[in-house]
C-alpha cells in the first residue's frame, strides 16, 4: 500500500505506538517534490474538500446577495466545533437567507468541544441540526439551491445541480478527471470525494496560490474562501486545533478531514502538502505539520511552535508527568 512511519511513540523507552502515512509536497509547477510513500494512494478528502465545494456557493455570489459577513461566509469551508460564536452566526445566516434548520440534512447532535456540549447538557437543551460540525458546508448549499431555483429537498444528491457544479470545481482545482474521482457518503450524508493523494496537493496548491487558476471566476471565488479562511480562523474549527493554528499564520491556507487527511498551501513558497494518516489519527497531525515545516525551512518559527503546542513531543500522564515522547520519524 506505499505507507511509511510517519510518528513513532515510546513510554518508558518502549516503542508503544506507531502512525504509519503518506506525504506528497508539491512546487508551484505541478511537480512531486517531496514525498513520503505512494503518492498515487487514492484518499478520501472528507472535510478537506469543504474550501472546494464552497467555490460555486461564493462564485454565485451567496456571500454578497445575502449580505453575509466574512465570519459567517468562513463557515462554508469549516468544521465547526460547535462554540456560541459558530451557532451565533448559523443562525444569522438561517436568517439571512430565509432558510430553516429543518431544511438541512445533518442529524440533530450535540457541539463536538466539550464545554458548549456541557453548556448544552447543563440547560437541558436539546440537539441540534445546527451543531453538527457540517451545518455551515449543507447551509451554503442550500441557499445556493435556493438561489438558482433548484430543489432543496435532494440538494445533498450527487445527482443535484449543485452538488455536479461542486464535483466540477473540485476537478477543476486537482487537474483531475470529473469523471475519475471517485464518489463516497460523508457521515454528514454530503458526497465526499477520493483522489489521487498528489492531487489533493495539487488542490491545495491553486488555494494558496490562485493566480494558477484559469478560470476568472473560479480564481475569484478561490481567492475569497483563502480570505475567508485567514481573517477568521476560530471559524474553522475552533481554539486549540490544528486548522486555527495554521490559518493564524496569513500566509499558510489548511483545511483537514476526518479519517488522518489534511492540505496546506504555502503562499510565498507556492507549494502545498497533503497527508493522509493511515489509521485516522488526527491528533498527530500537528507534530507532522510542524516536522514538515521545519523540513523546508519555514520561517514562521511562532507558526511550528503553536502546531507543537497542540502535540507536543513530551507525552504526559493524567498528573502532567512526563513519562514517554512523540517524534515523527519521515524525511524527506
Amino acid at each position: 500500500m506505499g505507507f511509511e512511519r510517519l510518528v513513532e511513540e515510546y513510554r518508558g523507552g518502549v516503542l508503544e505506538n506507531v502512525h504509519m502515512g503518506l506525504v506528497c509536497g508539491m512546487d508551484e509547477n505541478g511537480r512531486i517534490v517531496y514525498s513520503v510513500g505512494d503518492e498515487q494512494h487514492m484518499t478520501f478528502l472528507r472535510s478537506a474538500a469543504k474550501p472546494f465545494q464552497a467555490i460555486p456557493v461564493i462564485k454565485h455570489g451567496i456571500d454578497e446577495k445575502f449580505k453575509l459577513s466574512p465570519k459567517e461566509a468562513a463557515l462554508f469551508a469549516a468544521s465547526h466545533r460547535g462554540e456560541k460564536y459558530h451557532i451565533e452566526a448559523l443562525e444569522s445566516i438561517l436568517q439571512k437567507t430565509g432558510l430553516k434548520e429543518e431544511d438541512i440534512l445533518c442529524c440533530p447532535t450535540y457541539p463536538l468541544n466539550e464545554a458548549p456540549r456541557a453548556a448544552c447538557h447543563w440547560e437541558h437543551l436539546e440537539k441540534r441540526k445546527l451543531y453538527h460540525n457540517c451545518s455551515g458546508k449543507h447551509s451554503g448549499f442550500l441557499a445556493l439551491s435556493k438561489e438558482l431555483g433548484y430543489d432543496l429537498g435532494t440538494y445533498w444528491s450527487i445527482d443535484h445541480p449543485a452538488q455536479q457544479l461542486s464535483l466540477e470545481a473540485m476537478a477543476e482545482m486537482a487537474d483531475y478527471p470529473k469523471e475519475d474521482i471517485r464518489i463516497g457518503v460523508d457521515g454528514c450524508g454530503f458526497p465526499v470525494y477520493a483522489m489521487p493523494l498528489h492531487r489533493i496537493a495539487r488542490a491545495y496548491l491553486k488555494l494558496a496560490c490562485p493566480d494558477l487558476i484559469a478560470d476568472a471566476g473560479t480564481r475569484a471565488a478561490v481567492t475569497k474562501i483563502a480570505g475567508y479562511m485567514n481573517a477568521n480562523p476560530e471559524m474553522i474549527a475552533s481554539h486549540d486545533f490544528i486548522c486555527t493554528a495554521l490559518l493564524t499564520d496569513p500566509n499558510i491556507v489548511a483545511k483537514g478531514g476526518a479519517k488522518g487527511v489534511y492540505g496546506f498551501g504555502l503562499k510565498k513558497e507556492r507549494m502545498s502538502f497533503a497527508l493522509k494518516v493511515l489509521d485516522g489519527s488526527e491528533f498527530v497531525w500537528p507534530i507532522i505539520a510542524a516536522s514538515i515545516l521545519e523540513q523546508i525551512g519555514y520561517d514562521n518559527r511562532d507558526t511550528i511552535d503553536r502546531l507543537y503546542a497542540l502535540a507536543p513531543k513530551e507525552i504526559k500522564n493524567d498528573n502532567h508527568i512526563v513519562v514517554g515522547e512523540r517524534k515523527t520519524v519521515f524525511r524527506f
